[in-house]
């Protein structure tokens, strides 16, 4: 087996989920290899979690747990950006990214470190709450820029692995030097659609894969429809805003790389529409939220007409560090 290598930061960002936390950096310290920084990024919580992170410091060896606080709720997206951004100037050379609401299986790194050795960005399986495993293997249909599941019948090769162009930062683990080709995640997304644009910015590069082993467990109970290919959770009011809305952002990214097809993207943010109502629907039992979807959807045109729009900038991450 291959040595798990010894810079990998993990960076978590939280808001207001201290309970979650807690059990979350717990899980961190039963890995059979501990971890070399853990970056939390708490987004400007008003809850009790500096306390908690004020006790959990003493759970790790001096330095490991960097507790960065911003002040201002930047969203998942911007949490991640200012936490990448962190763990490469601390010197990481993988970054695995999470939200707060799951744990961290003692063996997730050894069983990463085959698929270290081989990939640049990898996500593993991960259990839901209930410890059912959770089907969130996706990859984007390019004509419509929108990620599909794959089949049932086979997602994974002989090798245990599925080669795909999307991603979640839900456990996306990223080696440094592919952040420095595409940039820091995009804090204006501010929620949804970020991770998976960032991973299929990532496969423009390199190959981006799921491996058929179980590295984390979600731990927050939602509202779910399970329809076999995937899972439909509730969502909330900011979420149905925000997967409207940043639909252009993923459009914008795909027209940089050449890759926007109008008529295919403008028919997948008909059936992203569709699908948020059939969640409306289905999960949450009601058509209250409409509004929202109508919200976020002509907020989008105004950054389709944005003149001033730019992808991020690879030259703002921070460079390696001299060794």
């Amino acid at each position: 087996m291959p040595e798990v290598p010894r810079s990998i930061a993990v960076v978590i960002v939280t808001f207001n989920r201290s309970a979650y936390l807690v059990d979350l950096l717990r899980s961190a310290t039963r890995l059979q290899t501990s971890p070399w920084r853990i970056v939390v990024v708490d987004n400007a919580s008003t809850d009790d979690t500096q306390e908690v992170l004020a006790e959990a410091a003493g759970w790790f060896e001096d330095g490991v747990l960097v507790n960065h606080r911003l002040s201002e709720n930047t969203g998942g997206s911007g949490g991640f950006c200012e936490g990448t951004r962190v763990a490469l100037e601390l010197g990481a050379q993988w970054v695995w990214l999470m939200d707060d609401d799951v744990e961290i299986l003692p063996e997730a790194l050894e069983r990463f470190a085959p698929a270290m050795a081989r990939f640049r960005v990898i996500h593993g399986r991960r259990y839901d709450f209930d410890g059912t495993p959770f089907y969130w293997q996706a990859k984007f249909n390019q004509f419509l820029g929108v990620p599909l599941p794959y089949g049932l019948r086979r997602t994974f090769d002989d090798e245990g692995y599925a080669i795909t162009n999307s991603g979640t930062f839900e456990g996306m683990l990223i080696h440094a030097d592919v952040v420095r080709l595409i940039g820091l995640p995009d804090p204006r997304f501010f929620i949804t659609w970020d991770d998976a644009t960032y991973a299929w910015l990532a496969a423009q590069h390199t190959e981006v894969v799921y491996m058929d082993a179980f590295v984390l467990q979600r731990k927050r109970e939602q509202q779910q429809v399970n329809l076999g290919v995937r899972h439909l959770n509730d969502g909330s009011p900011l979420f149905r805003y925000h997967v409207m809305r940043n639909r252009a952002y993923v459009g914008r990214y795909f027209a940089e790389h050449g890759k926007l097809h109008r008529v295919g993207f403008a028919l997948g943010t008909l059936l992203t529409f569709a699908k948020e109502v059939f969640r409306l629907v289905v999960v949450q039992r009601t058509l209250r939220g409409l509004g929202d979807l109508v919200r976020g959807a002509k907020d989008a045109r105004r950054i389709w007409r944005d003149t001033s729009w730019r992808p991020m900038d690879p030259a703002d991450v921070p460079p390696a560090l001299d060794t």
